[in-house]
């Protein structure tokens, strides 16, 4: 059995809350959490990928240049940049829960006020701010459900929740293919696809309110082990047998741990640049299809360019996310990013040395299908899950946020320089450049530890030694076994 510093519990000083929740069952509270988590990430998704479309609309009513177009694409991308780094912090001072409900807040008041946005400015304004509460959403949402679960069934939990973004996906196009099929005129068509955002992040707000803090923060943060004790017995239901729990001193981590610990260092350098590159390879591209695949077919109607989006989403991603979901625990976490990333490599790098695949639709969707299942099986979702694992209980929302910051950063690298990069060096010329990327994740992937199956027992931070870690970075303690 572990204590707070991964080493051997002293027997007669009872259990950690880490060992409580490493034993716990999952139940019908974590189907929950996954539901009112996820449907976060399903706005997210929605909120972010169907601005393609609506970009290709308010382009061509405002007559915006190229630059402005890919503000309105990128401007929510450079709010959740910000919206992770800040909340990221805050819920680690303050406590997850104060945080998590009023992320979903922030995405209520941006989805609406875009949809009202009388012009350019205004409209690339709201979008900034609904990116916000989307960046903020993503270390809130992952590490909450991350220190809720059970160590056998952290990955697959984490991941149920970043795979309701497939959801997303697909009902944004759909909702687009539907306004245009039934004759909505553009303007009305841009602002209810906006507006739709607000409505799941509304259906979530009260139910994100009543969750528990995490019992992790509550007693490693916070200092009290028995409230977080007495929040543990409500989730197994009565399943664990009553046992005294050891009690350990509130601890704060301090956000310059991260650069002056060089073992903190290692992991924020390598989350963050495994996202950045993921990113800025996944969203420049995918924010950009219809521009890409209007190069692929110049003759293409928008609607066109929404089926083939569909269905590249319905064939490939879905299927991704849900693989991911399944064997992610077994396979390992590190394990599945370099595989993706390794994909990602080929397919890019094969559409930029071929150019017949870049030359007739069919082939070309048929590598990006396959290029997208990894994307999901891989990358997408893995470098949400590792920084949930990987920090510190004192330091892991500040890490994941800064992770996921960096990586919306790439993305919104990606927004701009994509369209211009394929108006200067081709198509072709764009996909190599999205392969090195993939490549360079390989090795940024490298530098981080294994931790699918080990306990998330905190590396604590003693007061006295500002950046001194006690205890390795991920507890040596035996895999779970599944049967």
């Amino acid at each position: 059995m572990s204590d707070l510093h991964g080493g051997a519990a002293p027997r007669g000083h009872g259990v950690s809350v880490d060992d409580l929740l490493d034993d716990a069952p999952t139940s019908r509270f974590h189907r929950k959490a996954v539901l009112v988590s996820g449907v976060g990430f399903f706005t997210d998704a929605y909120d972010l990928f169907v601005i393609g479309t609506v970009a290709a609309l308010v382009a061509a009513q405002w007559h915006l240049s190229t630059a402005e177009t890919s503000w309105v694409s990128g401007s929510a991308i450079l709010g959740a940049f910000v919206g992770a780094l800040v909340f990221g912090r805050i819920a680690d001072l303050l406590g997850r829960k104060r945080v998590y409900a009023m992320v979903a807040a922030i995405m209520i008041v941006g989805a609406v006020a875009s949809a009202v946005a009388p012009g350019f400015a205004v409209l690339v304004g709201a979008r900034f701010l609904l990116g916000l509460g989307i960046g903020g959403d993503y270390p809130v949402s992952a590490v909450l459900m991350s220190e809720y679960a059970n160590r056998a069934d952290r990955g697959r939990l984490v991941g149920l929740v970043f795979s309701m973004q497939a959801l997303g996906l697909v009902v944004g196009p759909l909702v687009a293919l539907a306004l245009l099929g039934l004759g909505v005129g553009g303007d009305a068509t841009w602002r209810i696809l906006l507006g739709l955002g607000a409505v799941p992040a509304a259906g979530v707000l009260y139910a994100r309110a009543r969750m528990p803090e995490s019992p992790r923060f509550t007693a490693h943060v916070r200092g009290d082990a028995g409230r977080a004790a007495a929040d543990v017995a409500s989730f197994s239901a009565g399943a664990l047998p009553a046992r005294e729990v050891r009690s350990a001193p509130a601890r704060r981590g301090r956000a310059r741990d991260l650069v002056t610990d060089p073992r903190l260092l290692r992991l924020a350098l390598g989350t963050a640049a495994s996202w950045f590159l993921f990113d800025y390879a996944y969203y420049g591209n995918t924010l950009s299809l219809p521009v890409i695949l209007s190069k692929v077919d110049t003759h293409a109607s928008l609607v066109a360019k929404l089926v083939w989006t569909l269905a590249m989403f319905v064939v490939f991603a879905v299927p991704g996310y849900a693989c991911a979901v399944w064997k992610m625990d077994r396979i390992g976490h590190r394990k599945l990013q370099t595989i993706g990333f390794a994909v990602l490599a080929v397919a890019f790098l094969s559409l930029a040395a071929v150019p017949e695949l870049t030359r007739a639709v069919g082939p070309f969707l048929v590598v990006l299908g396959v290029s997208y299942f990894f994307v999901e099986f891989g990358p997408n979702t893995t470098t949400f899950v590792l920084p949930s694992e990987l920090f510190p209980t004192e330091l892991r929302t500040t890490g994941h946020g800064f992770a996921a910051g960096i990586g919306k950063l790439g993305a919104f690298a990606g927004v701009f320089l994509v369209p211009q990069l394929e108006g200067r060096i081709g198509l072709r010329g764009m996909l190599l450049v999205a392969g090195c990327a993939a490549v360079a994740g390989i090795a940024t992937t490298s530098a981080l530890p294994e931790p699918s199956g080990l306990t998330l027992a905190p590396v604590a931070i003693p007061a006295e030694k500002e950046s001194a870690v006690a205890g390795p970075l991920v507890a040596p303690v035996d895999r779970v076994v599944r049967p």
